[in-house]
C-alpha cells in the first residue's frame, strides 16, 4: 500500500522537476519497499489470517541484498546508528557492524566525542561521526546553539541513508535525548525508516509523537521496554494470555508502527497482523544480542 501510494505520487510528477527531486522520491520508494519486504510481503499476506508463524528464513533471504557485480558502493544499503556515549560504546558497534554483516554497504555511527575513539578502534569498517553532545559538556546559555549544530550535522547526511537505528548505547542524558528527538523529526520529514531500540525506546515512551502515525518506524522492545510501552500507551499491565491481541492493539494505538516484541517467541505486529518467530536462538540472554537484532532489522 505504501509503495502503490508512492508510485502514484511519482507518476504525477512533472517532467520539468529536477533530477535531485526525482532521486529523492526514488529513495523514498526504495525504503518503503524494503520495509514492506521486511514485514513479510505486505498487505497481501493479511487476507487469510491475522496470526501467523513467520517464515524467518524466507524473510531474511528477501531483505538480504543479493551479490551483484553490476552494483556500485551504496546500492545495497547505507545505515546510520544514532547512539553511543561515555558509558556505552559496545551497543552502537554491535548494531552498526551487524548491518554490514547482513549485507549493507556502508554503516555510520553518530555518537558523542567521548565514545568516538573507542568505537573507531573496534573496526575500520565503520564511519564514525563524533557530533553528539551531553549536558556536562554544554553550558546552559549555549544549549540552543549547540543543539541546532548537532541536528544540522546529522541532517546533512540524512538523504543518503536508507535507515536510522536510534538508541543503542544512547544513554539518558536530557540534552542528548532532546537532540535525538529533533534528529528523529528530520528523519520523518525525509521519509527515512527508523528502527528504535534501547534508550531510544525510553525516549519514545515519553515522547510518543516522535513515531506516532509513522508506518516506517520499527520498535524492538525487550521485556522491560515493552512493559513500559504498554503502561504508557494502553494504561494497563502486560497480558501474556492475550499477547497477540495486546501487541496488535499497542501497534494500532501508536498509529500503525511495527513492533517487534522480543521474548521466548518473538511477536511482530503493525496493528493489522501478528507474526510470531519461534526459532530457538541462543539460550544465553547476554547484553548485545538486542543491538545485533536492531542493526540487522
Amino acid at each position: 500500500m505504501l509503495v502503490n501510494h508512492g508510485m502514484n505520487q511519482l507518476a504525477s510528477l512533472s517532467i520539468a522537476r529536477s533530477y535531485s527531486f526525482a532521486s529523492s522520491i526514488a529513495a523514498v520508494l526504495r525504503r518503503q519497499s524494503f520495509l514492506i519486504r521486511a514485514r513479510g510481503g505486505g498487505v497481501h499476506n493479511k487476507v487469510h489470517s491475522t496470526k501467523t508463524e513467520a517464515d524467518a528464513v524466507s524473510i531474511l533471504r528477501a531483505i538480504t541484498p543479493t551479490l551483484d557485480p553490476t552494483r556500485h558502493k551504496g546500492q545495497a544499503g547505507k545505515i546510520a546508528v544514532i547512539g553511543g556515549c561515555r558509558e556505552y560504546t559496545g551497543a552502537p558497534y554491535f548494531a552498526a557492524i551487524s548491518a554490514l554483516k547482513i549485507g549493507a554497504d556502508l554503516s555510520h555511527v553518530f555518537c558523542t566525542k567521548d565514545a568516538a575513539p573507542v568505537i573507531k578502534s573496534y573496526s575500520p569498517e565503520l564511519i564514525v561521526h563524533p557530533v553528539l553532545e551531553e549536558s556536562y559538556s554544554v553550558r546552559e546559555e549555549e544549549r540552543k546553539q549547540v543543539s541546532a549544530k548537532v541536528v544540522a550535522e546529522v541532517d546533512k547526511w540524512m538523504e543518503r541513508f536508507d535507515c536510522l537505528v536510534v538508541g543503542p548505547g544512547l544513554g539518558r542524558d536530557p540534552f542528548l535525548l532532546d537532540c535525538v528527538s529533533e534528529i528523529m523529526k528530520q528523519a520523518r520529514h525525509s521519509n527515512v525508516p527508523i528502527v528504535v531500540d534501547g534508550d531510544g525506546l525510553f525516549l519514545v515512551a515519553n515522547s510518543l509523537h516522535l513515531v506516532h502515525g509513522y508506518p516506517l518506524a520499527v520498535l524492538t522492545p525487550n521485556v522491560n521496554e515493552y512493559k513500559r510501552l504498554v503502561q504508557t500507551v494502553l494504561k494497563c499491565e502486560v497480558d501474556d494470555a492475550d499477547a497477540h491481541g495486546q501487541l496488535s492493539s499497542l501497534a494500532k494505538q501508536i498509529g500503525g508502527v511495527t513492533i517487534l516484541r522480543k521474548g521466548r517467541s518473538d511477536l511482530i505486529s503493525d496493528g493489522d497482523i501478528v507474526n510470531s518467530v519461534s526459532i530457538c536462538g541462543s539460550p544465553r540472554r547476554c547484553g548485545g544480542q538486542g543491538d545485533i537484532l536492531s542493526g540487522s532489522s
